[in-house]
Order: structure tokens, then sequence, then C-alpha cells
């Protein structure tokens, strides 16, 4: 009989304890029943008025004002290189030393020539001058004083001709120390010392590249020039920034210098000239960059993070979060886009905050709880 009354009581327990536990869990779903869905957790932005920029963005190559190669313009030995390679040279500095010997001689040659045509003419002079006194005497005939004003006339031609010898080997001369005619750097030695260089083999002594300034020519799509064209015409200078392979670093900045007169018909492009102080010479001749060209700045525009945007098919919208915490789907027109931010022409105003990350789980109405991410993405009150 106790066996029978204590085993009554242990399950007499356990299901007054069983009651109770399903009690509370019905208890609590009704509850939770009662209290609707879970907040679902999102990142928030508020939506602000500032500004940003348009930039065009095309390929571009580095292309120096000027590069020149020097050669000879006479023949003979080369006597010595005044440039070591790569080193910056100025205009009208010295570059290398050609036998300027038998150049030399030819100066004493013509000098001689002269001097001795000199002392033709002015006999012919003398006997011009006598003849003149005789004829005025019926001394002599007047074929043998027009004969001697002919002589004259030679000799004066003779003397012209000597002068132009002259110059020439002084001309020469000159050309045997080939200067600079730009300043720029110059390239690896072509001709070492004691070569013998011809100008009729075009024989190139050094090439100098002129680095400073330096321009970018590339190319934009025909539909985006009559943009460039009508901020030019205005006068403005059109800031262009000549970035890396990957556009996140920039190498230099300069301004758009001209336009080319025609667009190329296989590719739809126009090329655009801009040029850069390139005081630093990172834009180094032939090097690939992209080409940023600022067109201008939208300034008291609505912008949000590019995350906030959503395209579903041709719509785009956000979702907004009202002040209950339920979000709202907002279709927006959507205008410059940069690498951060979206400008929103319609459909929001700043100050609203919209979901910028965990829209895959979000519907029209739902719950949410702004929450700040640890890279700083979200805003939250």
């Amino acid at each position: 009989m106790r066996r029978r009354v204590l085993w009554t009581v242990v399950v007499a327990a356990l299901g007054i304890g069983l009651w109770f536990v399903l009690h509370a869990r019905s208890t609590g779903r009704a509850s939770a029943a009662e209290r609707g869905p879970a907040p679902i957790p999102v990142s928030a932005a508020v939506a602000e008025s500032g500004s940003i920029n348009v930039f065009l963005t095309g390929l571009g190559s580095v292309t120096p004002l000027a590069t020149i190669t020097v050669k000879t313009r006479i023949d003979g030995q080369l006597m010595s290189v005044n440039y070591r390679e790569g080193d910056t040279v100025h205009k009208g500095q010295p570059l290398v030393e050609i036998d300027p010997r038998p150049y030399e001689v030819q100066l004493e040659q013509a000098e001689g020539q002269l001097a001795k045509d000199l002392a033709a003419l002015e006999n012919a002079r003398i006997d011009l001058r006598r003849y003149e006194t005789l004829i005025a005497k019926n001394a002599v005939a007047q074929q043998v004083l027009i004969t001697q004003q002919s002589t004259v006339q030679q000799d004066e031609a003779t003397i012209k001709s000597d002068q132009a010898a002259i110059d020439s080997a002084k001309l020469n001369l000159t050309y045997c120390h080939p200067t600079a005619p730009v300043t720029g750097r110059v390239g690896l030695r072509l001709v070492d010392p004691g070569n013998f260089v011809s100008a009729g083999a075009g024989t190139a002594l050094a090439v100098i590249t002129q680095m400073q300034p330096m321009s970018v020519i590339f190319t934009l799509p025909e539909d985006q020039v009559h943009d460039v064209i009508a901020r030019r015409q205005t006068g403005a200078a059109l800031r262009v920034d000549a970035m890396d392979r990957d556009m996140r670093q920039t190498l230099a900045n300069g301004t758009l210098t001209t336009l080319d007169n025609q667009i190329d018909p296989s590719t739809g492009t126009l090329k655009l000239r801009a040029t850069f102080p390139n005081n630093d010479e990172k834009l180094i001749p032939n090097q690939f960059v992209n080409a940023r060209l600022l067109l201008e700045t939208k300034t008291h525009v609505t912008l949000v993070p590019n995350a906030a945007v959503q395209r579903s098919g041709t719509s785009t919208f956000v979702y907004v979060i009202r002040p209950n915490r339920t979000v709202t789907v907002r279709r927006v027109e959507v205008g410059t886009v940069d690498a951060q931010r979206a400008e929103i022409k319609t459909g929001l105003t700043p100050g609203e905050r919209v979901v910028t990350y965990g829209v895959d789980k979000l519907t029209e109405g739902a719950v949410v709880e702004p929450r700040e991410t640890g890279d700083g993405s979200a805003v939250v009150p």
C-alpha cells in the first residue's frame, strides 16, 4: 500500500509539473505572437545635402611635349661625350664634341681666299678709276671701260662667295659642338667616343625628352565631348587627374589643354590633351594612365551611400526607415555617382534614413533594428 501511494504521488507530481511546463510554453508563444516578429538588424545612413563631383574618365598615355633625337650634321670623329646617361640637360648645353680640326683648316683656306680676292678687287677698282679718267680724254676705247666695269662686278661677286665659304666653315665648326635644343632628360648613350659619325648616315648622338611640363593624351566617347566643349566655352579651366591603373592613386594634377579636331570613326572617341607640371617627374613617357576630367561640381544635392541604392529590373529604389522603425520602399531617380555616394534627384529628402546593409531580408512594412557597423557605414539615432 505504501509503495502504491508513493508511486501515485510521484506520477501526480510529474503530471502537475508537465502541465506547468506546457502552460508556460503556450503562454510564451501567445505573448510572442502578440508582440509580432522580431526586428531585423540592418545598417542605416542619413541622406545628406552636399556636393558631388562629375568626372569623365578615359584611357590615356603619357606623351612628352618634345622628344628630340640629336643627330650630327657633319662628318667626323667623335672626340668626347659631355653628358651622363639619364641626366637633365639644359637648353644650349654642349652634348658631344666632334673633331673640329678639318673645319678649322677649311675656315683658314676660306679666309685666305677672301684676302686674295679682296686684293684683286681693289686692283680692279683702281684700273676702273683710271679708265674712267682716260675715257673722258678719249684716250681709251669705250669697250675697255665696259670690260673693266664687268671685271669689278665679277670680283665683288667673288668676295660674296668667299664670305659664304667662311660662314659655312664657321657653321661647321658650330656643328662640331652640338647642344641641347630643349631642357629635358637625356637617354642612354648612343655613340661612344672614337667612332666616326656621318651626316649622310643620320647618326644619332642623343635622345632628349622634355619632362616638365608633361602631357597626357586620352580619349572620351563622342557623346561626352559636347559637355566638355560647352564647359570650355565658358572659360573654365578643367582639371584633369592622372590616375594609376587601379584608379586608386593620383599621380599628378593638371589642366585640359586642347581637343583634337576630328573623332576617330573606328572607336567613336575624341583625343584630348592635358598638361601637367610634373615637378616630381612621376609621369614617364609612354606610361599608361587613367585620365579623370572634372567636368563640374554639383552643390546642394541629396546624397546617400551607394549601398543604399537598390535596383530591380528597370526600377531604382531605397528602403526608407520610418520613425516607428518600419521600412517602406521608395522609388528614386539616381544622378551622379562616385566611388562612395550617389546623388538622388527625386524621391528622397535630406534627413531621411535609408537602409544600407541587410536589405536582402526586408519587405514592405518590415520592422528593423538599425545598428552601426564596424566600418562606420551606418548611422543610428
